[in-house]
């Protein structure tokens, strides 16, 4: 989640520099970056517990550690919640302790992966240094709810008393899930509109594919995406498929009003958090904001309040793909590969509108329901899944191969979805290998992929 915007800019007093907002994201093709971000778990060695925020082990450690390389630290009442990195890149903490790399807007995912890599190398030197392991999966595998530290950042304190409210397992999410996205460009409102029906229809595939995480509290669940089934029992004002997005209409303003109806969390002023928690950004906007009586908002709270929404695909400035576990290392590459090959190339992106545009919402429901429990063998339109992705992958490979973007070995970006082709090739998704493992060698327990997953 992100650093505490700033209020500035002039008052916003109108929906149309909402809308302006938006629409100032339009950028030609040559121009278009890649924007991957990753969250992970971390723990301590010996006893596989996750992380306070103090002591000598403690996730405030880690990042004090990673000053080391460059990073700049950003505090909140005294307390280190963030680095940041003159190439826009930043490292944030989420509720739970989760570490969470926000990568710069780069060119290539060559160029991606060797961001993610050099991050992980460093936080591997900091572990090690700490006697503390990092782990990528979607759903944290043993501890409880109330096993979790809370990070002291002021949203946080806000979201976790309001969460409970509006649905079962919104601090499951603060607390214990991980995930992968990727932040991607559009040219104008209608490439902005293609390419939001293509990533929102397709989402649930993604989540199939990268399902990841079928223990709670070490137990298998029946489920393959905990992750994932989280989600649906969050917030129901801002989660989900977001149906206006294929309707008629559908534009930068569609947006901006769905975002004005979905109620707000805070206000941040003079470093605090005011808590603003189910109040109206509409009224806002018209100085009638019982938690600052007579005050307007600004692009500041404009930007603060997008990213407290949470549908399946998210636009700001980018469209923000949000369906994914975390995962493995190569997997945090293969996910740029799979979204840049699919909507970064006009005849990819073409083909994937062709196969989901006789899509009803029924369908779309149908898909988002039945993932997170048989992910890749979900029977879907007369086919599965899997048959879905493997389409998918094939057309994500076309893409990547004509953008050719090569690396220093001649070799273009389809290399990252290799790991996706066996998954979709023989319907065994991450979790099913943990699944495996967790029946035939690791005698039932979880404690082992701590070991053999850790990055």
């Amino acid at each position: 989640m992100s650093a505490p915007a700033q209020p500035s800019g002039e008052p916003l007093t109108s929906k149309a520099q909402l809308v302006e907002y938006l629409a100032a994201g339009c950028k030609p093709a040559a121009q278009w970056r890649i924007g991957t971000e990753h969250e992970k778990f971390a723990y301590t060695l010996d006893d596989l517990r996750p992380l306070s925020y103090e002591g000598p082990r403690g996730i405030k450690a880690v990042l004090e550690g990673l000053v080391q390389f460059g990073w700049r630290p950003v505090e909140e009442n005294g307390n280190v919640i963030a680095l940041t990195a003159d190439s826009g890149a930043s490292v944030t903490l989420e509720p739970g302790g989760q570490l969470e790399l926000s990568g710069a807007a780069l060119e290539t995912i060559h160029d991606t992966c060797c961001e993610v890599n050099h991050h992980l190398r460093q936080v591997k030197e900091v572990g090690a240094s700490l006697n503390v392991g990092f782990l990528g999966l979607g759903f944290n595998p043993k501890w409880r709810r109330e096993d979790i530290p809370w990070m002291p950042k002021g949203r946080y304190a806000i979201m976790g008393r309001y969460m409970p409210t509006r649905g079962k397992l919104g601090l499951d999410m603060m607390l214990r899930t991980c995930t992968v996205q990727v932040n991607l460009d559009f040219a104008s409102e209608s490439d902005m509109v293609k390419k939001f029906r293509v990533s929102l229809a397709l989402q649930p595939v993604a989540t199939a594919l990268w399902a990841n995480s079928p223990f709670v509290e070490g137990r298998p669940t029946g489920l393959l995406s905990n992750r994932s089934q989280v989600w649906t029992d969050t917030d129901p004002d801002r989660c989900g498929m977001l149906p206006f997005v294929f309707e008629e209409g559908m534009g930068f303003e569609r947006y901006v009003d769905y975002a004005l109806d979905v109620p707000m969390y805070f206000v941040y002023r003079n470093g605090r958090y005011i808590d603003a928690a189910g109040q109206s950004f509409r009224d806002f906007m018209a100085g009638r904001l019982p938690a600052l009586p007579g005050e307007v908002p600004t692009i500041g709270d404009w930007t603060d309040h997008l990213t407290t929404l949470f549908p399946e695909v998210r636009l700001k400035r980018y469209l923000e793909m949000r369906g994914a576990d975390g995962g493995p290392w190569r997997r945090l590459c293969a996910l740029p590969a799979f979204w840049v090959g699919l909507l970064y190339d006009s005849q990819s992106l073409d083909a994937a509108w062709d196969i989901v545009r006789e899509w009803t919402a029924e369908d779309h429901a149908q898909l988002r329901a039945g993932v997170p429990r048989t992910a890749l063998r979900t029977p879907f339109r007369g086919r599965t899944v899997q048959d879905v992705a493997l389409d998918l992958v094939d057309l994500a490979e076309d893409g990547l191969r004509r953008r050719a973007r090569h690396n220093t070995s001649g070799r273009d970006e389809s290399i990252f979805l290799e790991t996706l082709r066996h998954a979709a090739n023989t319907g065994e998704t991450p979790a099913d290998e943990l699944l495996a493992a967790y029946y035939q060698r690791w005698a039932e327990t979880v404690d082992p992929v701590f070991r053999e997953y850790a990055y």
